[in-house]
């Protein structure tokens, strides 16, 4: 088994659901005792938010490429980064590395059951291009919501999901912002923000959802366990 990297706490509270995931799938895989091999690094989120907040991505991309390169120096034979914002600073990142670097919009994209997909995540993902540009690129048509909706599912990931709250009311104004993506034509919705699936899930909208998350470490589990050309 190829032990993963995990670059994650922003924030903590997805980057357990990583460690869930991935400890789940190589149970349920290998069976008995079988978990996965995995090296955590959890950053102080604070450091990382003001350089999204302030616009310095030089500094974020230093910071993450040299956490990447710690963790591939710790054993890591793929590493992964644990956030769909920060993969702005990913061709940095992989760069730093000389083991495979899986990329979050890549398992998204695969994921995909059919051509149109709607896009949820923070403000700054859903309106830069490195994201919606990824999965373009992978043949896909990518619809982002009215600029309210886009402050509304911001507000409520840094307001409230990356602090551990989760809330009925906040998840009905989302499976609104849902239910219009899906009635302008999305086959599905990418949930590309890894702590909007701790509060919302399949019942929740009227098409697919594609948790970024979830597939990003199932993506990384079925790299993990592989078994190489000619090996029995």
């Amino acid at each position: 088994m190829e032990t993963i990297g995990l670059l994650g706490g922003m924030s903590w509270e997805s980057t357990a659901l990583y460690y869930r995931v991935a400890n789940e799938l190589v149970r349920d895989r290998l069976g008995g005792l079988a978990s996965a091999s995995l090296l955590v690094r959890s950053l102080d989120f604070r450091s990382v938010r003001a350089c999204q907040v302030e616009d310095r991505w030089d500094d974020a991309a230093a910071l993450l490429a040299a956490e990447a390169r710690a963790l591939e120096r710790a054993g890591a034979g793929l590493v992964l980064l644990c956030t769909n914002y920060m993969h702005r600073v990913a061709p940095a990142v992989e760069a730093a590395l000389s083991v495979p670097f899986l990329h979050i919009a890549d398992a998204v994209a695969a994921a995909a059951p059919g051509p149109v997909v709607g896009l949820l995540g923070t403000a700054g993902t859903v309106r830069a291009p490195f994201y919606r540009d990824r999965l373009a690129a992978r043949g896909l048509t990518v619809l982002v919501p009215p600029a309210d909706d886009v402050d509304r599912v911001d507000a409520a990931i840094f307001g409230e999901l990356c602090r551990g709250v989760l809330s009925d009311a906040t998840r009905a104004d989302l499976r609104g912002v849902v239910a219009r993506l899906a009635d302008r034509g999305a086959q599905a919705v990418a949930l590309s923000c890894t702590e909007l699936e701790l509060l919302l899930g399949p019942d929740d909208s009227p098409v697919p959802l594609l948790p970024s998350a979830r597939l990003h470490a199932t993506a990384a589990v079925d790299r993990a366990l592989a078994v190489p050309a000619g090996v029995v």
